[in-house]
């Protein structure tokens, strides 16, 4: 199995190459199985850092929204 990747973007390409694999139809039962396990656990790797940025963009959002809040000029 291969090391879990840091960033969101590793992790998609990867995820994004197991699936043109299995596609493919040209590997054997196991390889297969273990892809699959793989890509799974990339896909909740993934969906974290997609709740991450949008827990973050929604504080972000808010913070700027907020009654009173200044808004910058850059």
């Amino acid at each position: 199995m291969t090391k879990q990747p840091e960033k969101f973007e590793d992790a998609f390409a990867r995820l994004s190459a197991i699936v043109s694999q299995l596609e493919a139809g040209e590997t054997g039962l196991e390889e297969s199985l273990q892809l699959y396990a793989e890509g799974m656990k990339l896909v909740q790797f993934c969906g974290l850092k997609l709740t991450e940025a949008e827990k973050k963009i929604e504080q972000l959002t808010s913070e700027n929204t907020a009654p009173g809040a200044e808004k910058s000029s850059e």
